[in-house]
């Protein structure tokens, strides 16, 4: 294991030993492998470069306390991808294809997942882009896919807190736009909006529909949800939201392990009284406390700026416990690196 002040890292890019690239030319993949240079050469014609023709996802590799190594669910990451793919008019990795990727990688780079214990986790960051040469709007001649990896520290410094919001005059994603693909171009967008929330003091954004700028959609580059008085798990419905594979994965556990009633549809920023906790969930964070939440000059607290509530803190503490190996996992969820 690679000697790193494992209880101390942040969520930063670090160079590591091997990363996972493909071509695909004349219509088909070329087989993948293993490479140590981190730098990609491309033409400077390239769709990625100029249109926004590109993709990414992003998972973590877990080190187990029997000393193994989980992948949470990178077969519903292989799906979102194809689905991004199928909107941009790119090339589709088969799920086969992206899952032994994966494995690959985090094999090669096994020193570079952090002990059991410490928090720290291995991220992967899958990426598509258009190469080749061309200039006008057209499809790419050429892709390419890669996976690389970092060493990341526990999300949280000092463990799970609350965070505070504020809602955006901004829009996330336009209607029937590409919202639901995790695309470069949505994030851009959102660095401006982030960072006025931020100067002011907020974490992010909360992000409205874009029609009527009256329902939740998205926090930041995160899901939303909330728990309701009465003990059920809502959350947003809209064709603009990126489908959060950590946000599927909650609605179950709330639903098959702790008997909540679970609910996709709309919800209105002028109801939020409806709601005990609420949360922002995501692959960094798995879940990010929400405190309060700024809409105008109205400040909403949900359980507390300071305490984290209970049924918030049982989802994460599930979740995490599944992806570290330490409580069963629904099957499928969990794939072992061997």
């Amino acid at each position: 294991m690679k000697d790193l002040d494992w209880n101390n890292l942040g969520f930063s890019y670090i160079k590591t030993d091997y990363r996972y690239i493909a071509y695909w030319k004349n219509g088909e993949w070329q087989k993948g492998e293993l490479v140590t240079d981190n730098v990609l050469h491309i033409s400077e014609g390239s769709t990625a470069l100029h249109y926004g023709q590109q993709c990414f996802e992003g998972l973590k590799a877990y080190r187990c306390k029997d000393g193994s190594i989980n992948l949470f669910r990178p077969d519903e990451n292989a799906k979102r991808m194809q689905r991004s793919c199928q909107r941009l008019l790119m090339p589709e990795v088969s799920v086969e294809m992206f899952v032994d990727a994966c494995k690959q990688v985090v094999k090669a780079n096994e020193q570079w997942v952090g002990p059991y214990g410490s928090g720290a986790t291995l991220y992967l960051r899958p990426f598509l882009i258009g190469v080749g040469d061309n200039i006008g709007v057209n499809t790419a001649p050429e892709y390419i896919f890669s996976i690389f990896v970092c060493p990341v520290g526990a999300y949280f410094k000092g463990g799970l807190k609350p965070t505070n919001f504020m809602v955006s005059n901004y829009d996330r994603a336009a209607p029937h736009g590409t919202g639901a693909a995790k695309v470069g171009g949505n994030y851009a967008a959102s660095l401006y909006p982030g960072k006025k929330a931020k100067t002011q003091g907020y974490a992010d954004c909360i992000y409205l529909d874009p029609t009527t700028h009256t329902k939740i959609e998205e926090v930041g580059s995160a899901n939303f949800f909330g728990i309701t008085k009465d003990n059920k798990f809502i959350t947003p419905i809209s064709p603009s939201i990126l489908p959060s594979i950590t946000k599927y994965s909650l609605l179950y556990l709330a639903k098959e392990r702790f008997g909540m009633e679970t609910i996709e549809g709309d919800i209105y920023i002028n109801q939020l009284d409806q709601f005990s906790e609420a949360g922002a969930c995501g692959t960094a964070a798995v879940i990010t406390p929400i405190g309060g939440i700024l809409n105008g000059d109205d400040f909403h607290v949900f359980y507390s700026e300071t305490d984290v509530g209970p049924v918030t803190r049982q989802l994460y503490e599930e979740l995490v416990g599944i992806q570290f190996g330490d409580k069963p996992a629904p099957e499928g969820w969990v794939v072992k690196v061997e």
